[in-house]
């Protein structure tokens, strides 16, 4: 068994992080990620809890295929649970896909960086186990090595979500000050218009009042 373990702190707030994590997928850093799907959810005394299933792609070598199999894409199971209270976000993955051969469990916790709450704290863990087959060693180095890979290519995905995300907030904010602008400028053509009608209402009645007086 080879375990593996990481460290990284965004420079951005823990709801931030949160909720692009939930829009992770897909991104142009990991395309190897197919999809995902929300097998369950619920809130328990405060905490959601999620079932979903992750659809991808493992590239093993050629030479791998006669010893655990082929397949065109792959499935694990990820189950995770959000706590705002506490500021905690776990998120724990298994293969299901050549699970007779392979085991890959990998645990995230996101937490506010604890030297500075506006980041964001990331501890990585995973687990690897190959078992039934030849070099089952060598092949647990290579998985690693491609899980501590993909880790840095997640970071980058997440924080590309990041970016959509601080683009999106910044168009809404945009959007409304354009709404506001523009209902700023009607309510003074409304104005401008009604303060136009009482004064030529005004003038009417004066000249009524002349004619009657004469």
């Amino acid at each position: 068994m080879k375990i593996w373990t990481s460290e990284h702190t965004f420079n951005h707030p823990w709801e931030m992080v949160t909720q692009a994590a939930w829009r992770k997928y897909p991104n142009p850093m990991t395309p190897s990620i197919i999809g995902t799907d929300v097998v369950e959810r619920k809130v328990v005394d405060g905490v959601l809890h999620t079932h979903r299933l992750v659809q991808s792609k493992w590239y093993f070598p050629k030479w791998t295929h006669s010893l655990i199999g082929t397949a065109k894409t792959c499935f694990a199971s990820e189950r995770s649970t959000v706590d705002p209270q506490r500021k905690r976000m776990m998120l724990k993955t298994i293969n299901l896909t050549f699970c007779r051969h392979i085991s890959v469990d990998e645990v995230l916790y996101y937490e506010p960086d604890p030297t500075d709450a506006s980041k964001t704290l990331l501890k990585q863990e995973a687990s690897v186990s190959v078992r039934g087959i030849p070099l089952c060693h060598y092949m647990e180095d290579m998985l690693t090595s491609t899980i501590s890979m993909n880790a840095g290519k997640g970071r980058q995905g997440l924080e590309w979500v990041i970016g959509r995300l601080n683009a999106e907030v910044k168009g809404i904010a945009e959007s409304a000050d354009d709404f506001l602008m523009k209902t700023r400028h009607s309510l003074d053509d409304m104005t401008e218009s009604a303060r136009k009608s009482m004064d030529e209402i005004s003038a009417h009645a004066a000249k009524a009042a002349k004619h009657i007086h004469i």
